[in-house]
């Protein structure tokens, strides 16, 4: 068994997270991941209004009565969601991890420790991570340039971030990017994070509720099939190769692009189109590079028992191996 301070943070049995989703962190992978012994986050900004995240609480509950927590992202958007209000339901609910991301959640840390919450925040540098600890998130996820969605603007993989943040800060850390296996997390252990984050790997899962044609793609995708979009906009994502990212980067290679000019192609109705519909061209869809590495759609628990089991082999029997041959 694998015990790390994120374990024990968490409650959980394994250091694997699974964290927010647009779209796809709904009761029935976020439950799943619990049940096979790691750490799920709901997407609150999924649900429109907060009373739709108060009813996907309370159905995850029905579930699982593991530890779960909710995703809460402050990033631009063409409304302005009710934070306030997503913020109310997680605490009327008694959610006790809360994982933030894009914007700076300083302005929200107040209540949520006040109510013993323990906030995960995820960066993408190491100075936000210092930042991130210094207003009392109780833990950082940071994200290497290889992983889908906003990687930043810095381009620093994470074999180089994570290490280079474990120096920077006392507070657990998360590997996230470019991880889909044992060997990944075995790696992400050996350079000092106390667990890891997937997401690209959770969409190809039984319970994520998405189309199978999206599965089946994560599947047929290579480390090469993603590309950078909205770089001239300083709001890089990582998404699949598809048409709509080629079309993207076609506006964008132009020159002054606007988002007005973008949004047929990457507004997020479009993206959960192409996750409920399976029409992979009608939209772009965030991926990371660990697609590469995604062979299978199994379950949630066959996932996390071969990781675990992977990662426990490379550390107990290749790494001494190596040192004894030594």
């Amino acid at each position: 068994m694998l015990k790390t301070r994120i374990t024990e943070l968490f409650g959980v049995e394994r250091p694997i997270v699974q964290g927010g989703l647009m779209w796809v962190a709904r009761a029935e992978l976020v439950a799943a991941v619990a049940e096979a012994g790691g750490m799920g986050f709901l997407t609150a900004l999924t649900f429109p209004e907060p009373e739709g995240l108060r009813a996907e609480i309370r159905r995850c509950r029905k579930r699982t009565d593991r530890p779960f927590g909710v995703n809460l992202t402050f990033l631009p958007t063409l409304g302005t969601p009710d934070y306030g209000g997503y913020l109310e339901v997680i605490l009327e609910e008694g959610v006790r991890f809360v994982e933030t991301a894009g914007r700076n959640p300083e302005a929200y840390m107040g209540r949520l420790t006040a109510a013993g919450v323990r906030v995960v925040h995820k960066c993408t540098s190491v100075r936000h991570a210092v930042k991130a600890e210094a207003i009392g998130c109780a833990a950082v996820s940071i994200d290497g340039f290889e992983a889908a969605g906003h990687p930043g603007e810095d381009d620093v993989p994470g074999l180089v971030l994570v290490p280079l943040t474990r120096d920077a800060v006392r507070v657990p850390v998360i590997a996230s990017g470019g991880i889909a296996d044992g060997r990944g997390l075995a790696a992400a252990l050996a350079l000092g994070a106390d667990g890891v984050n997937m997401g690209t790997r959770f969409v190809a899962t039984r319970e994520a509720p998405v189309h199978d044609h999206v599965k089946q793609a994560l599947v047929g995708a290579s480390e090469r099939d993603t590309r950078l979009i909205l770089r001239t906009l300083r709001n890089t994502e990582r998404v699949l190769a598809n048409r709509a990212a080629a079309a993207v980067l076609e506006i964008e290679g132009r020159g002054n692009a606007r988002i007005e000019d973008l949004i047929p192609y990457v507004a997020g109705r479009v993206g959960r189109s192409v996750l409920d519909r399976g029409d992979l061209d009608a939209g772009t869809l965030a991926a990371g590079q660990s697609v590469g590495l995604i062979r299978d759609v199994p379950t949630c628990k066959e996932l996390l028992d071969r990781i675990v089991a992977e990662a426990e082999e490379v550390i107990a029997d290749r790494l001494p191996g190596l040192v004894r041959g030594g």
